[in-house]
């Protein structure tokens, strides 16, 4: 090897051993899971409504495998199965919207929700706390007239848009206008607070511009039986393109966009990431379509959820603990610093509490937490074990 790439493979050397690897979990993720042979409580995945563990999502991706096998292909080539189809349309009736594409993950689809339709000369409106793969999407866009807003202030919206207006009046080199589009997460994956959409959707409508939400954390959480922050607003068909993952609340894998069955449509004929990647495999495709199913049939596993979120923070406020502006399950307990967060979330691995720190760069130096999402697959035991390991930790390191 040369010395060139003896000094690039140093160099990468040193700045894996300064990272961090992830614990190897050795069962199913449900209230529970193990690592190192030692049963955890399971206080910091995202599978909400407990559904990795359902025993008909279980079965239905069991007799899908039988039946069908496991591969699938290129969307376009030969990779479309009809369960593919059937999901989709299940889903579009799920969010109550005309079409839905559905590709391998969220981060996929907000590249194919942004690029795809927004071009270098195009304008993108932004809240700074947007998700890494939107960010991700406006730069594979190249797109070069970006505004930031501040996190949730639709006055500062509104002033982006004025902005965006004045730039929007020059024709691009092809002679149409440039395309606006506001976009932003529903439910902010670190604080749990929701996007202002009401706000959104009046200046949108005032500014002749497109919406986008990234629903991720609000599928399965938000809304009549968990249809998401669209249906908890009430702003069914206001919003241009609606886009959710399948591996959170939905416990498998996969993400999705659902919009005007025009804009769908385009989405599948020149999507970069729909034509050029594998579709979902069978037993995937199959579990989704349960899991649709289930959630349709009525509202107890989100009114659960529901539940155990309202006990879990009523009890950490209780205790002095500062858990932030969360408006859903999403729980930061809020740390002093860094170092204490990753003292905070050993202790309790000690105690056999599973919750992840949340440090720079996810957020902010300043604002280093201990990420607690309950699920519905919970007891009350179960919250009541978390907490008091909480309270055990905190008192030890003089928190509370």
């Amino acid at each position: 090897m040369t010395r060139r790439l003896d000094k690039f493979y140093q160099k990468l050397e040193e700045i894996v051993k300064t990272g961090k690897t992830p614990l190897v979990i050795e069962s199913s993720e449900g209230a529970y899971l193990t690592i190192k042979g030692r049963k955890k409580l399971n206080f910091c995945s995202s599978h909400y409504l407990g559904l990795s563990t359902e025993p008909r999502i279980i079965k239905a991706a069991k007799d899908a495998l039988d039946l069908y096998g496991t591969g699938t292909g290129y969307r376009t080539l030969a990779g479309t199965h009809k369960l593919h189809v059937q999901l989709e349309d299940a889903l579009a009736r799920f969010k109550k919207a005309e079409a839905a594409i559905v590709l391998t993950g969220g981060y996929m689809a907000n590249m194919t929700a942004i690029q795809t339709i927004i071009g270098k000369e195009d304008i993108v409106i932004s809240d700074e706390l947007n998700h890494a793969s939107i960010i991700d999407a406006v730069r594979l866009s190249q797109v070069k007239n970006k505004f930031i807003y501040k996190h949730r202030d639709a006055e500062d919206l509104e002033k982006q848009l004025q902005e965006a207006e004045k730039l929007a009046k020059t024709p691009k080199s092809d002679g149409e206008l440039p395309i606006v589009l506001i976009v932003t997460d529903g439910v902010f994956s670190m604080d749990g607070d929701l996007a202002p959409l009401p706000d959104i959707v009046r200046l949108a409508k005032k500014y002749e511009v497109l919406t986008m939400v990234d629903d991720a954390h609000g599928e399965g959480v938000l809304g009549k039986g968990g249809r998401g922050i669209v249906d908890h607003f009430n702003l069914h068909g206001q919003i241009d393109i609606e886009l959710g993952t399948l591996s959170k609340a939905f416990s498998v894998m996969g993400g999705f966009i659902t919009g005007k069955k025009v804009l769908i449509d385009f989405y599948k004929q020149k999507s970069r990431q729909f034509l050029f990647s594998n579709a979902l495999t069978i037993p995937d495709t199959a579990a989704l379509l349960e899991g649709v199913k289930i959630l349709e049939e009525g509202d107890a596993l989100v009114k659960k959820l529901w539940d155990n979120t309202k006990y879990l923070k009523s009890e950490f406020k209780k205790l002095g603990f500062d858990t932030g502006h969360s408006e859903t399950p999403i729980t930061p307990i809020m740390m002093p610093n860094e170092e204490v967060a990753r003292e905070f979330s050993k202790r309790l691995f000690e105690e056999d509490v599973f919750a992840t720190p949340i440090v720079f760069p996810m957020v902010a130096k300043d604002k280093a937490r201990i990420r607690v999402i309950p699920s519905a697959s919970h007891s009350k035991k179960d919250l009541d074990f978390g907490i008091k390991a909480f309270k055990k930790v905190a008192k030890e390191l003089k928190i509370i």
